[in-house]
């Protein structure tokens, strides 16, 4: 309770305040670099795999041969969602959104795991590989239900990024764009404590079980300040409809003082070195599909807004093309961040377990003091 008389700093947004201690993941915003376990984006998303990322951001080093081949299994053998849970997602209304279903269905798995709400590394790791393995498998689920078509079950010989595109499309994909997913998926594997992920540990950290944090930290990814932005900057893209146009939009957008989606970032001052990479995915993917006016617009704005507001793209705006040049339904982008980013929260999860203290900031109040109650006869 207050007493009046401390003296407070509250920061919007909790911009620069350190909440937690961590040693999965690293933001450098002034030199732009991001680093997992001790580990620099690019060597991973060059030389790795996403469940070799997984084991290294769940244990602080890079797996040997047999854990990994170890992990990999545990992870195939539990791909399929229990059925009682696709049969609760064809009872849902065609129209919800993918996040809101992803929300409820990995929620209503709690039900079918009798470990669900432990906390010790043990259980709480097995949960973790559940989680990460069926969110893909839910993703794609919805998509297959909500269009008519029938589920396609999880194939075993896949890894978790082959099996999403597998699963979403009924063919496998070929090589190189599941090796582009793959480390797409790297890139958006953790990223320190943003929204979604201070969620789960504030979650977690009233020893709530890892199935109640992961669907917090779901909901928290579904704001279209975070997760969701990515669908929105391909949305922008498809009303500026063309290059001859981005100028102009570009232009009075400023005037108006509204955001381009997918430029400037909360921490980076410079280039977000996911959207490195992505830059280079939207490009590949326009050439191959021979339609490369996403990605010239994409060019476009980013050097306009680099030139009149000095802002760089963040990991969403190259995201967005390199997902539709894939042909993904634009609502899935960000449960397709989920799949990715439910390696980081389950991480950071298991990281709170491990030296759990309550989170419980302080509130600055604003408020009136000394007020007396009146009548309601009399106001």
């Amino acid at each position: 309770m207050s007493t009046g008389t401390e003296t407070t700093a509250a920061t919007a947004g909790l911009r620069g305040v350190v909440a937690a201690q961590s040693s999965i993941g690293d933001v450098d915003g002034e030199k732009g670099i991001l680093i997992y376990q001790g580990y620099d984006i690019h060597d991973l998303a060059e030389h790795s795999t996403f469940e070799e990322v997984v084991f290294l951001l769940w244990n602080g080093r890079l797996p040997k041969q047999e854990e990994l081949a170890d992990l990999t299994a545990q992870f195939r053998a539990n791909y399929s969602v229990p059925s009682e849970v696709i049969a609760a997602m064809k009872t849902f209304p065609k129209d919800a959104d993918p996040m809101d279903v992803l929300r409820t269905a990995v929620s209503s798995l709690d039900f079918y795991d009798k470990a669900g709400h432990a906390t010790d590394r043990e259980n709480a790791t097995k949960a973790a590989i559940k989680l990460t393995a069926q969110m893909g498998t839910i993703a794609a689920a919805w998509d297959r239900i909500r269009n008519g078509k029938d589920v396609i079950a999880p194939d075993e010989n896949l890894s978790i990024a082959e099996n999403f595109l597998y699963m979403l499309r009924g063919e496998r994909a070929e090589a190189d764009e599941s090796r582009m997913f793959d480390i797409a998926l790297i890139l958006h594997a953790d990223h320190e404590l943003n929204a979604s992920t201070f969620t789960t540990r504030v979650v977690s950290g009233t020893l709530a079980g890892m199935y109640g944090a992961v669907t917090a930290g779901i909901a928290a990814l579904a704001g279209p300040l975070h997760g969701g932005a990515n669908t929105n900057v391909m949305k922008m893209l498809i009303e500026i409809g063309d290059l001859d146009e981005v100028d102009e939009f570009v232009e009075k957008a400023l005037e108006e003082k509204r955001k381009i989606m997918g430029i400037g970032h909360a921490v980076y001052k410079t280039e977000d070195p996911r959207a490195t990479w992505l830059r280079k995915f939207s490009k590949t993917m326009a050439e191959k599909a021979g339609e490369t006016k996403w990605f010239e617009m994409s060019q476009r704005i980013e050097k306009l807004m680099l030139e009149k507001k000095g802002m760089f793209p963040n990991v969403d705006f190259y995201s967005a093309s390199t997902y539709y040049l894939m042909g993904l339904p634009l609502d899935l982008y960000t449960p397709i961040f989920a799949v990715s980013r439910i390696s980081g929260w389950t991480g950071h999860i298991l990281e709170q377990y491990a030296n759990n203290k309550l989170i419980r900031p302080r509130a600055e109040y604003i408020g009136e003091r000394g007020l007396k109650y009146v009548p309601i006869a009399e106001r």
